[in-house]
């Protein structure tokens, strides 16, 4: 598929096409129309000799210094080198070239008076898959993700760093060489439209968004094989116990987990036990209360991304009638207070999930399971220390969730006197959501050997599936294993779609 950049912009399955799946770029033919319109006028005030900020002026506390036209192009250049100070390791791949498609989109739409052949080179980086390298710290959010940007825009000019495939940084003058293309010279606004914006924030948190969606349905997953190992009960998650607390999020995590746990010989043998716990545990019975605020949540993450992706970023915007007005709409708070949140919410279901893995593993609550479902304790630790591993990702994710977003240190002489710090905040989810991957991966591994050792019980048409897709790495229940790799291939199977699409072949879809 390829994308076409129209002058209407973008969706968020175009970010993630290019981003992950290297989906080729164009420009519209009514896109490179609309930039050659807004680029006249700019050419109309440089005639004129009027200041203008970002044209014919400094940058930040310097916005009141006049440059001269002869000096321009080297006002702009200068713009790019000294901007382009971050430091760090790089940024995933993914990040840097959902960044640079989102600079391509904000430059289409027609506001930023640069030449067409500006968002072309930045296609061109995206087409012959040059990444440059951006370190991870520099940005502050506002205005908006300057350094990161300004990091992209030095490979255009034939300089800076660019990310090889193997890893290594190499000079962004050969990258450029090598892939046969050319550097750009900039005109007056054209670097200052390079970086100005909130490409970064928002390439994270589209990544974050899809990511998000997926695991929280594996959330459902884990809950369910969970309970069921438990021999829990599947009847706090009838609809009309939900349709009397209208939280959408909420209702569709309780139909995923009462779907998944029908037809299981394990519920069936306990259903009409007198002995058997009237009510489960919170981590149990609750697990669509969480779950599905976090849903919520996403879907209040959505709604702001989307007004973004629709979004002019740019300052100074040039308006079609002429004007060339300052704006503020690159400050990142709208995206960095839907990471921070976000942060929150995936990190109560990692947590919750925590619980349920704890509870497995104690032969005290885990209804005649072994102790860490060992089938020889003692000897053998079992899951035990997976668990540790959960409990200290769950402390992890506990500072994480503290929000980036209420911090603000005063930069440029005061000018720039109120960040976002959006970038920090969709930085820190996207770590959020990695630990989050870890812990269903353990309470999956934890939930399977609970099915497995209530043989000859039989399980759910999803727990059987589930229970196939891990003995394929993890075996049936023994002696002690080497667990990392097992983990690892765990978080493999939470991340891959195949696994979701196996249960659902056998059960219907899940929300």
């Amino acid at each position: 598929m390829t994308v076409t950049v129209q002058p209407t912009g973008i969706s968020a399955a175009d970010v993630a096409a290019v981003a992950r799946a290297q989906a080729p770029v164009r420009l519209a033919e009514s896109t490179v129309d609309s930039m050659e319109r807004s680029r006249a006028i700019v050419d109309g005030i440089e005639r004129e000799g009027r200041p203008v900020y970002g044209v014919s002026t400094g940058f930040g506390a310097l916005a009141n210094t006049f440059v001269a036209p002869e000096r321009r192009a080297e006002l702009q250049h200068a713009l790019i080198r000294s901007h382009a100070a971050g430091v760090g390791e790089p940024m995933p791949r993914e990040v840097v070239r959902a960044m640079m498609l989102l600079r391509v989109r904000s430059l289409a739409l027609g506001r930023s008076g640069v030449r067409p052949l500006i968002a072309e080179a930045l296609v061109d980086l995206l087409n012959h898959d040059v990444t440059p390298w951006v370190p991870e710290h520099g940005s502050l959010g506002a205005s908006g993700d300057l350094a990161p940007l300004a990091h992209c825009a030095m490979v255009l000019l034939g300089e800076g760093w660019v990310l090889d495939k193997s890893g290594a940084r190499v000079d962004g003058g050969e990258a450029l060489h090598r892939a046969g293309l050319r550097p750009v010279t900039l005109s007056s606004k054209e670097g200052l439209a390079l970086i100005n914006g909130t490409d970064g924030m928002l390439g994270m948190l589209l990544l974050a968004i899809e990511d998000a969606g997926h695991l929280f349905t594996m959330a459902d997953l884990t809950a369910a094989l969970a309970i069921e190992a438990m021999l829990g009960t599947d009847r706090p998650f009838q609809p009309e116990l939900h349709a009397i607390r209208p939280h959408p999020g909420q209702a569709m995590s309780a139909a995923n987990i009462h779907r998944l746990l029908q037809d299981s010989g394990i519920m069936d043998s306990h259903r009409n036990d007198m002995a058997h716990a009237v009510q489960d545990a919170y981590s149990m019975r609750c697990a669509p209360q969480v779950a599905g605020a976090a849903r919520d949540t996403l879907a209040f993450a959505v709604q702001v991304a989307e007004r973004e992706l629709a979004s002019v970023v740019d300052n100074p915007v040039v308006l079609p009638d002429g004007r060339v007005e300052s704006t503020g709409n690159f400050h990142g708070a709208p995206l960095g207070f839907a990471a921070d949140f976000m942060a929150i919410a995936a990190a109560e279901v990692g947590a919750i999930s925590e619980r349920r893995v704890d509870r497995l593993l104690d032969v005290c609550r885990s209804r005649e399971l072994p102790a860490f479902l060992s089938p020889d304790p003692g000897v053998n630790s079992g899951l035990m220390i997976a668990q540790y591993t959960a409990a200290g990702i769950v402390a992890e994710n506990r500072r994480l969730a503290s929000p980036a977003s209420v911090d603000s240190l005063p930069t440029s002489g005061m000018q720039e006197d109120h960040v976002s710090m959006g970038w920090a905040a969709t930085v820190k989810l996207r770590r959020v959501l990695d630990n989050l991957t870890s812990l269903l991966a353990v309470e999956l591994l934890s939930a399977v050997r609970g099915l497995q050792l209530r043989q000859p019980l039989r399980p759910s048409p999803a727990g059987e599936v589930a229970i196939a897709a891990v003995a394929d790495f993890a075996g049936e229940p023994g002696p002690d294993i080497f667990l990392a790799p097992v983990l690892e291939q765990a978080r493999a199977a939470l991340r891959d779609r195949a696994l979701l699409r196996a249960v659902e072949a056998r059960v219907g879809p899940l929300a």
